[in-house]
């Protein structure tokens, strides 16, 4: 495991600005948290450089690009152990449609974020990915009706702590 990095209260003003834009230049940046670009450079440097910032990423448009629909799918596997849930995490990655997935508690094995353009590709989906013996007891569909906090990033409030 890895040890805990230090973050100020700089450092996480700048951790919540390149969440909203990591295409902001560093000069704006400093501009914003109070601090000069020759602090602000090593600053974010140091923050790739210890994995703070793990990928700069894209936040793509789902409608945009023929996956308007989006489902939270709560998975139960029929035998939870760690071989099955190795072998149906390696199996699901592979399929486009997921976005995101992770090994939950509780009831669930595992929550899967799938896009979609249609009702019609999540049930091929399903029966493709979900149905065909992988090991998968039941699932449960959440459908998304808006996402709260990506469409509206930009006027989130920074947190200094």
């Amino acid at each position: 495991m890895r040890k805990k990095i230090e973050l100020d209260s700089f450092d996480r003003r700048l951790l919540g600005l390149v969440r909203q834009n990591n295409l902001e230049p560093a000069r704006i940046l400093a501009d914003k948290v109070g601090l000069s670009l020759s602090a602000v450079l090593p600053r974010l440097r140091r923050l790739r450089d210890e994995k703070v910032i793990v990928a700069d990423i894209a936040v793509v448009n789902p409608a945009l690009t023929g996956s308007a629909l989006t489902m939270h799918v709560l998975v139960r596997m029929q035998q939870a152990g760690p071989q099955n849930m190795d072998a149906f995490a390696r199996e699901i990655v592979r399929h486009p449609e997921i976005t995101g997935g992770w090994d939950v508690t509780g009831d669930d094995d595992f929550l899967l974020k799938v896009q979609v353009g249609s009702m019609e590709e999540y049930d091929a989906f399903t029966r493709h990915a979900l149905g065909e013996d992988k090991g998968v007891h039941s699932f449960k569909t959440l459908i998304t009706i808006r996402n709260i906090i990506e469409n509206d990033i930009a006027r989130r409030p920074l947190r200094d702590g």
